[in-house]
């Protein structure tokens, strides 16, 4: 049901059930919030949103409040613009004062509130409360001292993500925080997708940087630093340095790398089509004996890390394949540095990836070979456009260049591996030739596109059918494994992806990113598929070269050996 309300003296259109927030932000009116976020139900509990109505003595939070027929409603009367500068005065009261040190400087929400509301001096004083900083996790830094109590963090951990590792903490002015007892983020069920980090609108929660360390490891002399760049990034990082938004800046990027000081700049897209070809021969392997399917990916470490924790039964069920990253640093060291006659010791193997999760996937003992990491260091898309500033390179006056072979061809498969569907549409390709000989008639798989957070797809593929699952966000999860447990589905392969549309929503991604832009992101990804000429990771000939001079087979001795890994139950201590 529509009607009318007046909103600044002029009549707006309303419908029945939204909130005064949703109404307003509908007819372009812009009003502060904290802690309100899209898709979930509003708490009004940072009060930011305050707007006057007519006949109500009290402001009420526009984010929870259902808009009348008929109501008067000012957003910026002297009353209301009164009462949300005191709310930011007070938050400002006890918040730390290193502004200039702060991570999220410049890209701050209460900094630009308080800019907003022409905040100049310190009217009310506060006792700052000294609070622990927590950097025990490889991926996320914790710092209680900045945080807000908006409760962000906590919801989306909660009910977007389902892990629920961060919790408030204490009563009344004691309130924090935090994780069960307080204790480490390193003692809690953090998966590390950084999905938290992306919310907090301070730099209470922020990816534990590692830009010293690739400093130094460019200044040392006696390294080959070699980089890889995730199939996501290419296409998230142009909105960084006022590009257009999802432009894909592949080229930019590997221009830009070796201006830095890279030795070797590859393509993850590359090993992504590694792990079509080893994940197609295992599942293949599996399908044929008929045990442990269906076969559920193993790509996303935030997914693998929760599979470990909360269901270690199903762990026989996940591919043993490493995931790109992973694969591409035992590559490296293992092939790549026997060619250009090097010591695996003597290479230091830098990705970037649009997860946070990639942190701690790299420093898993299991992601070692004779003793060495497969990848060093990772960075995130938001610390690589912090080092391409750094160095100051303008990424609007150089000339693309070609990523470096043997590692820099790839096919269009491996690079859907960004977007939520894609590993699942790129094995299907792939699958569909190791069965017939041939090659699908059209490789392009809409069903995998959609948007929904869980797809279920059958592919015809010669006399069987291979059912696939995709599933991206830990919401839907829950119901999908229940059933995987009970041995009630009926697929062949899952696909999962932690964030909600997969890599091109990861928890490195830029800040300020709203959904248009994450599916410009996949929109650049698709239409790079529809237009290049190599769309199989069979067609690749540099996949093709490798296996011919090193690895021999999918799946077989050497490839299980450095590409291959087993998960075991990890306890959550808290």
């Amino acid at each position: 049901m529509n009607f009318e309300i007046e909103v600044n003296n002029r009549t707006l259109p309303a419908h029945k059930g939204d909130t005064i927030l949703a109404t307003l932000n509908k007819n372009g009116i812009k009003v502060p919030t904290l802690c309100n976020l899209k898709g979930l139900s509003p708490t009004g509990a940072c009060r930011i949103c305050v707007v006057e109505v007519e006949g109500i003595q009290n402001l009420v939070t526009s984010c929870s409040y259902p808009v009348r027929d008929g109501m008067k409603i000012q957003t910026h009367s002297p009353r209301v613009v009164k009462a949300r500068k005191t709310l930011v005065e007070l938050l400002l009261s006890n918040h730390p004062d290193d502004c200039l040190y702060c991570e999220r400087n410049g890209n701050c929400e209460l900094q630009d509130l308080s800019v907003e509301l022409n905040i100049r001096e310190r009217r009310i004083s506060g006792k700052k409360t000294r609070h622990r900083l927590d950097l025990s996790s490889p991926s996320v830094v914790r710092d209680p001292a900045k945080c807000i109590l908006c409760g962000r963090c906590v919801r989306t951990c909660d009910e977007i993500q389902s892990v629920a590792t961060l919790e408030f903490l204490n009563r009344g002015s004691n309130t924090i925080v935090g994780t069960t007892m307080n204790r480490d983020l390193n003692f809690s069920s953090c998966i590390a997708c950084g999905q938290c980090v992306m919310v907090c609108p301070t730099g209470a929660l922020h990816e534990h940087s590692n830009l010293d360390d690739i400093q130094d490891a460019l200044n040392n002399k006696s390294h080959k630093v070699v980089l890889q760049l995730g199939p996501a990034v290419t296409v998230s990082l142009a909105e960084e340095f006022g590009l257009k938004s999802g432009k894909d800046i592949n080229g930019l990027l590997v221009a830009a790398l070796r201006k830095i000081g890279f030795d070797f700049v590859f393509d993850t897209s590359f090993s992504a089509d590694l792990t079509i070809m080893e994940s197609v021969a295992e599942l293949l392997e599996r399908f044929k004996a008929k045990e442990n399917l269906p076969m559920i990916s193993s790509c996303c470490p935030a997914w693998v890390k929760y599979a470990e924790q909360f269901y270690p039964d199903l762990l026989p069920l996940l591919s043993t394949c490493k995931s790109p990253q992973q694969m591409m640093g035992s590559i490296i060291k293992n092939y790549f540095a026997q060619n250009k006659g090097l010591k695996s010791s003597e290479i230091f193997s830098v990705s970037v990836m649009p997860c946070l999760a990639k942190k701690f996937e790299a420093q898993r003992p299991e992601m070692t070979s004779k003793g060495l990491s497969d990848v060093d260091l990772v960075l995130s898309t938001r610390e690589l456009a912090k080092l391409i500033r750094l160095y100051g390179i303008d990424m609007q006056a150089i000339e693309p260049q070609l990523a470096d072979n043997p590692f820099g061809t790839r096919s269009s498969a491996g690079k859907l591996f960004a977007s939520s569907g894609g590993t699942a549409e790129s094995i299907a390709r792939t699958l569909y030739n190791s069965v017939t000989n041939k090659d699908m008639l059209s490789p392009k798989i809409n069903e995998f596109r959609s948007g929904s957070e869980l797809k279920k797809v059958d592919i015809k593929v010669g006399e069987e059918t291979f059912k696939f699952i995709v599933a991206n966000g830990l919401t839907e999860l829950k119901e999908l494994l229940q059933s995987v447990r009970s041995g009630e589905v009926d697929a062949h392969y899952i696909e999962v992806m932690a964030c909600k549309g997969g890599c091109v929503n990861g928890g490195g991604q830029p800040f300020g990113a709203n959904d248009k832009d994450v599916k410009q992101r996949a929109k650049t990804i698709f239409e790079l598929d529809d237009v290049e000429t190599i769309k199989c990771a069979h067609k690749n000939p540099m996949i093709l070269n490798l296996y011919q001079d090193f690895l021999e087979k999918p799946n077989g001795e050497k490839s299980k050996k450095l590409l291959h890994v087993n998960y075991s139950q990890r306890d959550v201590l808290l």
